[in-house]
């Protein structure tokens, strides 16, 4: 009985043959998985002209920054967001390594969005290009030879993708690109529309719907608090925040500002926090050697999208020394009425927004801080000017002596009574603009300049008034309210008299007279009144002074500024619009406001001696 039996027929291949296949094999085999701060670790190069320590990318060093790059190569992950300040290296990690990642690993369509085209070309030329040269992984990737390649400034072409650099102030450049990865940086920088097109943000997340496994990454220092697009997006995501464990107890805790301690007198005393579970101090070596054990902490983690929040205290790059005097310079300047300088702090050191508060003071605290003057006019006033309020039955006038750093002393407080439509009224108006005012060694001081308000019932005579004192410094001025309108503008002699009219923004000019009025130690912009019976400074002064109040309220979804009656129990508000007159007349004259010796050369002011010592963060 015979059976089939099939022979296996055994081909021997050449060598040359057998590489050749193994080869193909090798190349249709799927990747390692790789996350992003694994590809970096093991791929990326710091160019020396964007780092101050060229070489192998480390994420050791910077721990905090593992868990968001490789939240962005989550394929899982749809959304990811960063609320951070701005020395953590959130462009090396969270822009440039995700490019690199997705030029060798995962290539697909990529956008790349500056606030600006002018900042898209500066990313370009000055960081994306020298990754690409020094780091060897992506140097074969892009053609820089070629005429043929495509490649710009603004486009980089790779095999399986491209990267399209963008500037969301250009609507051009949003239209007609189907990106699967979109990497928004500074989102809170971009602008409200990108020409009449609308929302740059979603103008460029619509561009994501050909994919279904599509990415949007959304990196930025946040800015105002109820306008921050970062703010916003943080607030719907998981929230996560860097935790770190006590040095001596262990427990998991954030950093945070009010923890922190300090001798603002003397910083080489070092820097040093204290741990809210066991309150023991120590300082910051020991507590960043901790961040190899930090983690993320989720206040959402049923949300989709994966926030993230850090601070420049979590930082390798900064000392805490240096957050710390960059905090004291901040609230020097706001106890001295400027608060822009602790806005960019809290913005840029604690990645947090600024709530812009409405302002209000209380009349019954300034009139309990006025003090009696040895003379009309204290020794440290440089100059006087004056504001003039024009009524349908009366003048009121405030004079006011400036010093070095705008401090300023209330001088007199004046009603001028009469018929406005008599030329006896504006007589005693002049005679009171003429005379001088004397400090306690008999110097007599004129008025360098005065504004009279033009905005009411006597326009033309208000007009004719200045127009023929034009040489004294008095000039007509009108008011403007609103935000963004300049506090002084060029005169124009667009009126029926061609007297020069100079338009006032008056909300400008308000919120620097409160800011100036916030100030409690003497020195730069405090303000001085006078408890002296003649001078004039009475309580209703102060309520007229402190009447109004700043609001913010949201118009059509973006913040307002508004000035408003306080209450019923203020609803004078002429001392406020005087001491905005006289203010806008220092404005336009513009004087130097520093003293001077005998001999004319000018005096250094003496530094006043700081006030209570602050041992510990906080605003």
């Amino acid at each position: 009985m015979s059976r089939n039996v099939k022979k296996k027929r055994i081909v021997k291949l050449e060598p040359q043959t057998v590489e050749l296949f193994a080869e193909v094999l090798s190349k249709l085999r799927p990747p390692p998985p790789l996350t992003v701060s694994q590809w970096a670790d093991k791929y990326r190069v710091l160019s020396a002209e964007s780092s101050a320590e060229p070489g192998r990318w480390h994420t050791e060093k910077a721990p905090y920054q593992r868990a968001i790059m490789d939240a962005i190569g989550d394929p899982h992950v749809r959304s990811v967001v960063v609320m951070s300040a701005a020395q953590i290296g959130k462009t090396d990690a969270f822009i440039l390594n995700p490019l690199g990642y997705y030029m060798d690993y995962a290539p697909c369509p990529v956008m790349c969005m500056q606030p600006t085209i002018d900042m898209g070309q500066t990313l370009s030329k000055d960081r994306i290009a020298p990754m690409i040269r020094d780091t060897p992984r992506l140097t074969g990737l892009v053609d820089t030879k070629s005429r043929y390649a495509g490649n710009t400034v603004m486009k980089k072409n790779f095999p399986g993708g491209h990267i399209t650099i963008v500037g969301a102030n250009s609507p051009s450049s949003l239209a007609s690109r189907p990106i699967k990865v979109l990497l928004a940086d500074e989102i809170d920088r971009y602008p409200k529309s990108a020409g009449t097109e609308g929302d740059p943000l979603d103008l460029a997340k619509k561009r994501q719907t050909t994919f279904w496994d599509y990415k949007t990454v959304m990196v930025s220092t946040p800015t105002i608090k109820g306008d921050s697009r970062i703010e916003d997006a943080y607030l719907l995501s998981t929230q996560e925040e860097w935790n770190v464990p006590c040095p001596e107890c262990g427990a998991y805790q954030p950093f945070l500002w009010e923890n922190v301690k300090f001798d603002p007198d003397d910083l080489d005393k070092g820097v040093s926090y204290v741990c809210r579970e066991c309150g023991c101090i120590a300082n910051e070596y020991r507590w960043k050697e901790q961040g190899i054990h930090g983690k993320y902490v989720a206040a959402n983690p049923g949300a989709e999208a994966r926030g993230f929040h850090l601070n420049t205290l979590a930082s390798t790059f900064v000392g805490w020394k240096e957050v710390v005097q960059k905090f004291i310079e901040a609230k020097i300047a706001l106890d001295h009425g400027n608060p822009e300088q602790m806005k960019v702090w809290v913005n840029t050191e604690l990645g947090e927004t600024w709530e812009e508060r409405g302002i209000q003071l209380e009349d019954t605290e300034l009139f309990n801080r006025r003090e009696i003057y040895a003379a009309e006019v204290p020794d440290d006033v440089l100059y006087l000017t004056a504001g003039v309020d024009v009524q349908d039955d009366r003048f009121e006038v405030e004079v006011v002596g400036w010093g070095e750093g705008t401090e300023s002393w209330g001088v007199r407080y004046q009603k001028i009574f009469g018929d406005m439509l008599s030329d006896q009224v504006w007589d005693d108006l002049d005679n009171f603009l003429l005379r001088t005012w004397h400090k306690a060694d008999g110097t007599a001081y004129p008025l360098l300049a005065t504004c009279i308000d033009s905005g009411g019932h006597h326009t033309d005579e208000v007009y004719r008034f200045a127009k023929e004192r034009l040489n004294r410094r008095i000039f007509a001025i009108k008011g403007m309210g609103g935000a963004g309108v300049p506090f002084i503008r060029n005169p124009s002699k667009n009126n029926r008299v061609k007297a020069e009219l100079f338009i006032l923004g008056v909300d400008a000019g308000k919120t620097t007279i409160y800011q100036r009025l916030e100030v409690k130690t003497p020195g730069p912009n405090y303000c001085h009144f006078p408890s002296n019976p003649e001078a004039g400074y009475t309580e209703e002064y102060f309520k007229g002074l402190t009447a109004e109040k700043k609001v913010v309220r949201f118009v059509k979804g973006r913040l307002k500024e508004y000035w408003e009656i306080k209450d019923k129990e203020h609803k004078r508000n002429e001392p406020l619009d005087l001491r905005n007159y006289a203010t806008a007349a220092l404005a336009i004259s513009r004087p130097v406001l520093k003293k001077t010796d005998a001999d004319g050369t000018t005096v250094q002011p003496v530094k006043k001696a700081r006030g209570r010592r602050q041992l510990s963060g906080g605003i």
